[in-house]
């Protein structure tokens, strides 16, 4: 799973227990960046209030599908196994279109997406590799585009910190859990 040893379930805080049991439940089974990153329990809470903010956020202007869009892109640039299959299989779930997320991980601008999600992606992507080069026209771009100024800190945001996601998966060595791989591709069975 990870270079580094997951703690055990039971070994863990109770605030982080019912999380994991929570996020278990929902899913199936426990995502691996949970248990690696739980080893150092304040900075996983840390991480995850942030996650929170800004990938659960009800008043933001940006879909659920399209803050996954922008995950699975950046990760994609920043070579991030983990992420672009979690989050990949994430944006097929919301999205309900199993190839946009491999297409966005695999080139964004050959994608099934309408012009404003590929303008969004444009600027995740500048955020991403040469944050430096932004300039006022990026943000005018967006504007035509009808994001907001908070839309626009809600991409860089999610572009900023799924690029520190990114990096603490590829350092740690984390694996994608293999139930990510097929969720979302194919239709779930009917309950009788």
């Amino acid at each position: 799973m990870s270079r580094y040893p997951a703690p055990t379930l039971e070994n863990l805080p109770a605030d982080i227990q019912a999380r994991i049991l929570e996020v278990q439940e929902k899913s199936g089974f426990i995502p691996n960046v949970f248990l690696t990153l739980a080893r150092r329990p304040a900075e996983w809470r840390a991480f995850f209030a942030y996650h929170d903010a800004l990938m659960l956020r009800e008043d933001s202007g940006l879909t659920k599908g399209e803050r996954e869009m922008i995950v699975t892109t950046t990760s994609s640039a920043n070579h991030c196994l983990y992420c672009v299959v979690a989050h990949g299989a994430i944006l097929r779930i919301y999205e309900k279109k199993p190839l946009v997320a491999d297409q966005v991980a695999t080139n964004y601008r050959k994608a099934d997406i309408p012009p404003r999600q590929r303008a969004m992606l444009d600027f995740a992507m500048k955020v991403c590799l040469e944050s430096d080069k932004l300039e006022d026209a990026d943000f005018t771009a967006l504007h035509a585009h009808g994001f907001s100024d908070e839309d626009i800190w809600d991409i860089g945001a999610i572009t900023a910190f799924f690029g520190l996601s990114n990096r603490m998966a590829n350092m740690s060595g984390m694996l994608p859990n293999p139930e990510f791989y097929l969720m979302g591709r194919l239709p779930k069975p009917k309950k009788d």
